[in-house]
């Protein structure tokens, strides 16, 4: 099954080995070979691919992207299905996220060789996959050699990887700028691959608010909120199901769950901060749930609070997805007791604020 790290560049996975010394068994060392020599091949063709496209990849000027907003297991990943629906939006597909570096030389040949490694539905969630599908940016970050806290999907017994970069807590101002630059140049190869204005998606990029509207001034952004105690348990879930399909050194995480619990906070507390400096009619608020009880409406006011143009262009091909999506049957999971007190005690005030009950697990 394809992973991240068989598209990392080779710096890339010599940092995130170097960070964790002897973490890889002797039983996993065939893994770490083989991604090593890719990543040796990965940094042979970004190399190549900088000599030929570098001129026309710095000409790029970028639409003011829109970025969707919103913690893990909150609907982040039906929103960007249903907006890259509109043939003006662009988006990273799954192989420009899983072999960012060199994309521009080899789409087209190497994803159609490589389609057998993709399973066909998602582990977390059942959602369709393939390489032409919209992807989260975060996984070609961590391919090029960004910083992220998606790198601890690897070593989930080691302790969680970049968590400052997660809302960019005290990382000097200088590596917030290259972690910015070397966004907007992964967005300027995608521009020029498909031109358009680039929907993204990545959660983490929730906590990043303010770093994100200082480098797109005119971005636009969606946040999307869905019930916290549907949330934990399903984020829990999610990273578990990763850990098991990816981790280089399978084994327990004995972090996880505190780990969720306060990622949220942290998310939270950061993206209140950037709300304050972002113009009232470049961010929109949603919920999980009127975005699946009444989706047409929600994109329709979407669109017009953000001035993404007229939303009756797009109804069409956003009516045939969701016939699409008749059949489709989402995950459940069964919240205890214990769950329900520690969502209420970490989570309350982000309950109430949008809306929801607190609970109690007595």
């Amino acid at each position: 099954m394809a992973s991240p790290w068989l598209g990392f560049r080779f710096s890339a996975w010599r940092r995130l080995l170097g960070r964790n010394p002897g973490a890889i068994p002797a039983s996993r060392l065939h893994v770490a070979a083989g991604i090593t020599a890719a990543s040796l091949v990965h940094s042979g063709l970004a190399f190549l691919e900088n000599v030929i496209w570098s001129r026309r990849i710095d000409a790029v000027r970028l639409e003011p992207p829109l970025f969707i907003l919103g913690h893990w297991r909150s609907g982040t990943t039906h929103l960007h299905e249903l907006l890259v629906q509109d043939p003006a939006h662009t988006s990273p597909n799954t192989y420009e996220c899983f072999d960012p570096n060199h994309f521009l030389l080899t789409e087209g040949s190497t994803d159609r060789l490589l389609a057998f490694l993709l399973p066909s539905r998602r582990p977390m969630d059942n959602m369709a996959v393939g390489f032409a599908r919209p992807q989260e940016d975060e996984f070609a970050l961590c391919g090029i050699g960004l910083p992220s806290p998606y790198l601890s999907i690897a070593f989930p017994g080691r302790p969680p990887q970049d968590p400052e970069y997660l809302d960019f807590d005290r990382v000097p101002a200088e590596q917030v700028d290259a972690w910015q630059q070397g966004l907007a140049r992964f967005l300027k190869r995608v521009a020029l691959k498909r031109p358009g204005r680039i929907v993204l998606k990545s959660p983490a990029h929730t906590a990043r608010l303010p770093a994100l509207v200082r480098a797109f001034p005119d971005a636009r952004f969606i946040h999307i909120v869905r019930d916290p105690y549907e949330v934990f348990p399903s984020t829990l879930h999610l990273w578990k199901s990763l850990q098991e399909a990816w981790a280089i050194a399978p084994g327990p995480c004995p972090w996880l769950r505190e780990h969720v619990l306060q990622s949220f906070v942290r998310m939270y507390a950061a993206f209140d901060r950037g709300v304050a400096l972002v113009p009232r009619d470049h961010l929109v608020h949603t919920t999980y749930e009127d975005l699946v009880a009444r989706p047409l409406v929600e994109l329709q006011r979407i669109y017009s609070h953000l001035g993404l143009g007229d939303f009756d262009r797009v109804r069409p091909s956003v009516e045939r997805y969701l016939d699409g999506l008749k059949d489709y049957k989402r995950n459940e999971f069964k919240t205890s007791r214990e769950d329900i007190d520690a969502v209420t005690q970490h989570w309350g005030h982000i309950v109430t604020r949008y809306g929801y009950p607190l609970k109690t697990g007595v």
